[in-house]
């Protein structure tokens, strides 16, 4: 028997931990059931942390925490999935193609930037979605400080006043002075097209998210929308132009297209959706969870969103129910009824909430402890000792804070 897993993020990891977990509780060799992850590279990109500097050492190894728990690490980017014959071709780094059967796969693609046709974008906008798009800004915001200094040198725009736009937004005049010097005139400027910001973590947080982009000194435009990039600047949808020689697009992801092979339902993000067992709805054998996933967290209406701390857990039931049933085991409904979110202020420190309401917890110099300890510890792999390893992936304890 084979189970296949596509993708080595937070869920494909997690996927393959929790089943190689149930098949050592089972007492069942490898050679019985085969665990094999599909990915260009065996290395986790942690990509909550791409807005952070130096984004070439945010990526932590994985074939050794693999080889520990006997899970087959197999190099390529899966093209083609066909679910009636069962089987995933896949090409090598070197060019070539294979197929893999399965019996049972597990979706775990993750997610990509959403980059709408608005004229200049792609010749001008930067990002920090993936590692190479961080690399890119990262070598392009250094490459500032041969320029001359005019204000659109000194002017950083994000687009998109969300989670990832606030967090890339409140780092970055930090970033600025350590590359530009403390005498540059930097401005860094969100533009969110909704008519407040934060537009999805509602009114209680938000004051506090105010506050802290004054005190680091991020400006606002609310309300408005990119409508066109050049070589001079951005234009807004209100007509006003901001001249910039960077612009960071954070602005919106779907679901990896790969999820578009798939013969069943997606929502408005590309997401697969599944039933309680991360099941892809109507698609016998086929499991999805992180971003490929649109997955219910409990009996209230409450989704699981696009982000590590959902995937992990996702992850964790679904590589176990996926080995569940080739073992004939019962398998596990997915719930996540605790939800935190921490956001990253820069030097105003951090934001720590709780539940769906999203109810302010920690702010400040505590939040930010919070926050390092998420970001250098929690969502990093386990060490690549077997009983460690596979301890850590109880689908009932992973994400369970």
């Amino acid at each position: 028997m084979r189970l296949v897993i596509i993708g080595a993020g937070f869920a494909g990891m997690y996927a393959a931990l929790s089943a190689a977990r149930l098949r050592e509780i089972q007492g069942v060799s490898p050679e019985a059931l085969e665990i094999a992850l599909v990915a260009p590279e065996p290395t986790l990109v942690v990509r909550p942390r791409l807005y952070e500097p130096k984004p070439e050492t945010l990526t932590a190894p994985l074939l050794g925490v693999l080889e520990a728990i006997d899970v087959s690490y197999v190099q390529g980017m899966v093209e083609t999935v066909d679910t009636k014959s069962s089987m995933v071709k896949i090409a090598t780094a070197k060019g070539a193609k294979k197929t893999l059967s399965y019996d049972r796969l597990v979706v775990t693609t993750g997610s990509r930037l959403f980059r709408p046709n608005i004229p200049g974008l792609a010749e001008h906008g930067f990002s920090v979605d993936s590692l190479d798009d961080a690399i890119a800004l990262d070598k392009h915001l250094h490459g500032l400080a041969k320029r001359p200094a005019t204000t659109g040198r000194d002017t950083v725009v994000v687009a998109g006043g969300g989670f990832t736009g606030i967090e890339a937004a409140t780092e970055m005049p930090a970033r600025l002075r350590d590359i530009l010097g403390t005498n540059a005139r930097t401005r860094v400027i969100i533009v969110e097209r909704n008519d407040a910001i934060a537009p999805d973590m509602g009114a209680g947080p938000r004051p506090v998210i105010e506050e802290a982009l004054r005190k680091v000194g991020v400006e606002t435009r609310i309300g408005a929308g990119v409508a066109s990039l050049d070589e001079s600047g951005v234009n807004l949808s209100s007509g006003e132009h901001i001249e910039t020689e960077t612009v960071i697009w954070a602005a919106g992801i779907r679901a990896a297209p790969l999820t578009t092979q798939i013969p069943a339902e997606r929502d408005s993000f590309g997401r697969l959706l599944v039933d309680r067992r991360l099941q892809v709805t109507g698609v016998p054998g086929v499991f999805a969870a992180g971003d490929a996933a649109r997955a219910a967290c409990d009996d209230e209406g409450n989704y699981a969103l696009m982000s590590c701390q959902h995937a992990t857990r996702m992850g964790a039931f679904a590589g176990n129910n996926a080995a569940a049933e080739l073992l004939g085991l019962a398998t596990r409904p997915y719930h996540q009824k605790t939800y935190v979110t921490c956001l990253d202020l820069g030097e105003a420190g951090a934001l720590f909430t709780r539940g769906w309401e999203r109810n302010v917890e920690m702010v400040g110099d505590i939040a930010k402890k919070t926050k390092r300890e998420i970001n250098t510890v929690w969502i990093y792999p386990p060490r690549a000792e077997r009983a460690a390893a596979l301890a850590s992936a109880d689908p009932e304890r992973v994400t369970d804070l």
